[in-house]
């Protein structure tokens, strides 16, 4: 029994506590850290704020590395530090405060003797703490004092005794709590004053830089993508990397066993069993077990699935202790994932044949909240598909399978459905599925199962058949079907009406898609203006990221429209909205293709920057597009055969026209585009008369198959037939640029042929007007050496200037007969690339060799040799053989 000086306070006796009992020095020592601790300066930065605050919260759950993280930064202090590790014993404040007092001993930190020492354990004298509170305030100098595991102080008389004395200490005192729960101080003043420094879990959760470091000071070393899957898979949790590593180490393969490990059988399931689930009460441990199988939960939700009404306190409490209960917000919680696998294992065990009911019981709830997606994950879990795929086709969410931001996960989740699953729901998920994935055949085989299940169901509710047009829609489309595509739009309209309007307003993704299809089935059969109507409803609609994809997507195909009409500034401008929707959602890799960068790169040859269009088409096979239809496919091999003749490859430019793209029926506008293509390589190899013929028969359709043609009549020598097809056009055909440019080309070449050289002036400047807003640059190179001189003076020099060639022009020297030199040829325009027999022939006559020579060193007949050369003098703009090889040497060809 202590006794009582003369003035009335406890003498300063020490080495027992109020009851008597010794006090254990083991409480006042700072813990060793180990060998692998690993120090972040990130961490200890932001507790030597504490110095400046006078309360410091580190609160985290078991095992986040608080305790060693606060040790090791009191380490390095040169202020006296007070460590105690509290316990629950300390309830009585009379014991608390003993130890506190005594810790400050043991950190050297002198007690005046009128602050004295509690006599009884379920008191303390006020005296005591205002006498300590004033002790620590007249000092020069700052106290740290550091609890541990302050989560074992529930007491709310000692937390009011010691907000007591750190308010009354002043600068004088700085506490540091390291906790698993909220302490009972009032935290919210602090905070409001700016006077609280606080560390918590996310903060304290290892990076992966950290966790690299952690894991090579185990002597465990592994790749940088290793240690970020284990990152996320503990959330960076400190006890749960250790753990991991030790136990890898003892394996033969430390990597696979990092893979594979099962958090259910390993050191990591004992850790949390005994420091989280055991410590709770037997009811909130069946909660715990029964809401495992939940990736996110509410209070409604756990009464739901547990069937009792307290779940709401309980996940409060759980968040509060730091009990790997993780609040998201808005009454929403979620389960660390280790610690949800560990639960789900010991579910399994102490109730086989519960996980399933649960699940279902869960699945049902959600889809009734309106949480379709996670109400899906559930009833696949649950191996409940009927439910699942049912809830799919009633909630209009078939459309889901092909757009939205987790397309591939919901795909993913029907893989494990089994083909013992009948029903017309089943099918047509499935078909839904392989659709998605371009598999046509698998596509129609159970979408004509689905539908001839709904057509026998006379009670079938409008949605299933809803679905089923959307599918027929696509069907259509990937098939090169328009008829099809539009009897299933007519359908899909006409069953709207037997819809919830409400149902219809929560998926756009529905009827942006049934459009999307119908858009593209009438782009394919040529009715443009059809296609570009129901395009633009979906480009034009917002949506958000549900919309994101069918967004891309008519974007791409109204690019595409635009292009064809000869428009390339407003086919860019689309095509590149297109490359805007797909960064800003960050839309997965498969939607990379598409129009959009096909329409670009064709854009890009007509501008002549053949190595940006070379790059466009390279990523764009690299990449699947979303869905692979007709329109497509024709848009990509007659765009990449342009780039071949671009570059020289006449005889590659005509294996793509040649192309067939399967399809139901012919699309007009890819008719009429391969025999343009075709054409102009005919032209490129000198066969005039193939290019009149295989255009022929598509000269009268519209004004880009009637320039082509008047092309090929041009270059077989009739300027009147060329003139009169150009006359012959209909007035309703409106062209762009593209088109137009090259129709004034041809009228001005054949002016120029008939000695009109002022009305073949005026024609090329009025071609260098309308190419210049566009800088098409490919419809100057393909127009031949005619076209030169007319760019050497007057108003077609200016308008050249600084975008198609790239000087001032030069003329001869009157008299001058020798051979141009390059300030004498005019106006350097950039000369059509060669072919590779072209460059063959070209450079054997640089050795003199004569026509037959080279025919039988290159193994062809004379007249093939001929023609070539009649190619080459062409495209270097020269007529005789040595100025086309010194012309070829200025251009570093040889």
């Amino acid at each position: 029994m202590a006794t009582t000086d003369t003035a009335g306070t406890e003498p300063a006796i020490t080495g027992i506590d109020p009851t008597g009992d010794p006090l254990l020095r083991t409480r006042f020592a700072l813990p060793e850290r180990p060998v692998t601790f690993l120090r972040r300066p990130r961490l200890v930065r932001h507790l030597d704020q504490a110095l400046a605050t006078p309360l410091t919260m580190v609160n985290g759950s078991a095992g986040a590395g608080k305790t060693l993280l606060v040790a090791d930064w009191a380490v390095g202090l040169r202020k006296p530090v007070a460590w105690l590790t509290t316990d629950t014993t300390d309830q009585a404040p009379g014991v608390f405060w003993a130890y506190l007092l005594e810790a400050l001993r043991a950190a050297g930190v002198p007690v005046a003797g009128d602050v004295g020492c509690p006599a009884e354990a379920g008191r303390v004298d006020q005296r005591t703490l205002t006498c300590l509170a004033a002790d620590l305030e007249n000092r020069d100098h700052t106290t740290v004092v550091v609890l541990d595991e302050f989560d074992r102080v529930t007491s709310p008389e000692i937390a009011e005794q010691l907000e007591f004395v750190l308010r009354h200490a002043g600068r004088g005192l700085r506490l540091v709590l390291v906790t698993r729960t909220e302490p009972l101080l009032p935290l919210h003043r602090y905070r409001a004053a700016g006077e609280l420094t606080e560390i918590r879990d996310a903060e304290l959760a290892f990076t992966s830089e950290e966790a690299h470091e952690l894991l090579s000071r185990h002597g465990l070393h592994l790749p940088a993508g290793a240690v970020r899957a284990l990152v996320g898979r503990t959330q960076g949790w400190a006890a749960g990397l250790s753990l991991c590593a030790l136990a890898a180490r003892q394996g033969p393969d430390p990597q696979a066993y990092v893979k594979q490990f099962e958090a259910d059988h390993s050191t990591v399931a004992d850790y949390l069993l005994a420091e989280v689930l055991d410590r709770q009460p037997p009811g909130t441990q069946d909660l715990l077990l029964r809401i495992s199988v939940l990736d996110r939960f509410c209070p409604d939700l756990v009464n739901a699935l547990t069937r009792r009404g307290d779940a709401e306190p309980i996940l409060a409490s759980l968040h509060r202790e730091n009990a790997f209960v993780h609040y998201l917000g808005h009454s929403w919680y979620s389960l660390h994932p280790l610690f949800a696998e560990i639960l789900r294992a010991h579910l399994r065990e102490r109730f086989p044949g519960l996980e399933p009911e649960l699940r279902g019981r869960a699945a049902r709830w959600l889809r009734r909240s309106g949480a379709l997606p996670d109400a899906l994950v559930q009833g696949a879990a649950a191996d409940d598909w009927e439910f699942t795929t049912r809830a799919v086709v009633d909630d209009l969410a078939i459309g889901q399978l092909f757009t939205g931001l987790r397309s591939e996960d919901l795909s993913a989740l029907f893989a494990g459905m089994g083909s013992e699953v009948r029903g017309p729901a089943p099918d047509l998920v499935r078909a839904a599925r392989e659709l998605a994935r371009h598999d046509l055949d698998h596509g129609l085989t159970h979408l004509r199962r689905a539908e001839e299940q709904l057509a026998g169901d006379g009670n079938e509710p409008a949605r299933g058949k809803l679905s089923c047009a959307l599918l027929e829609a696509l069907a259509g489309r990937l098939t090169g079907s328009p008829g099809r595509a539009e009897r299933a739009a007519e359908q899909a309209w006409a069953l709207r009406k037997d819809v919830p309007a409400q149902l219809l307003e929560e998926h756009p993704e529905l009827t942006a898609l049934l459009l999307a299809h119908l858009g593209s089935a009438r782009l394919w059969a040529g009715r443009f203006d059809d296609a570009r109507s129901a395009l633009s409803a979906v480009a034009g609609h917002q949506g958000g990221a549900a919309m994101a994809l069918p967004r891309w997507e008519a974007l791409g195909q109204l690019a595409l429209i635009d292009y064809l009409n000869g428009w390339p500034g407003r086919a860019e401008h689309k095509a590149r909205a297109a490359a805007g929707q797909a960064e800003h959602y960050s839309l997965p890799h498969r939607s990379g293709s598409g129009a959009g960068p096909v329409v670009l790169a064709a854009v890009h040859i007509d501008r002549d920057e053949l190595a940006e269009a070379q790059a466009l088409l390279d990523a764009a096979d690299g990449s699947p597009s979303l869905v692979e239809d007709p329109v497509l496919e024709a848009g990509r091999t007659l765009t990449r055969g342009h780039l071949l003749l671009a570059r020289g490859d006449a005889r590659g430019a005509l294996t793509a026209a040649e192309a067939i793209v399967p399809a139901a029926a012919s699309s007009p506008w890819a008719r009429d585009h391969s025999a343009l293509l075709a054409s102009a390589a005919h032209l490129a190899e000198g066969r005039t008369e193939l290019a009149e013929k295989v255009v022929e028969p598509v000269a009268r359709h519209r004004t880009a198959c009637a320039v082509g043609a008047a092309r090929a009549r041009l270059a077989a020598g009739h300027p009147e037939e060329a003139l009169d097809l150009l006359d012959g056009l209909p007035e309703d055909d409106r062209p762009g640029p593209a088109v137009t440019v090259r129709a004034t080309l041809v009228r001005a070449q054949a002016a120029h042929e008939t000695g009109d050289q002022e009305g073949a002036r005026r024609l090329v400047a009025r071609a260098l007007l309308d190419g210049r807003r566009e800088r098409l640059r490919r419809p100057f190179r393909e127009a031949g050496p005619w076209l030169r001189p007319l760019l050497s003076t007057g108003r077609p020099r200016e308008l050249a200037e600084g975008w198609l060639v790239s000087g001032h022009g030069h003329h001869r020297p009157l008299g001058h007969t020798g051979p141009h030199t390059p300030a004498e040829r005019g106006p350097d325009l950039a000369v059509e690339e060669l072919s590779a027999r072209e460059r063959d022939v070209l450079r054997r006559l640089s050795q003199m060799m004569s026509t037959q020579e080279i025919a039988a060193d290159l193994h062809l007949s004379a007249n093939t040799v001929k023609t070539h050369l009649k190619s080459i003098y062409r495209k270097l703009a020269v007529s005789r053989r040595g100025d086309a090889v010194r012309r070829a040497r200025d251009l570093r060809l040889l």
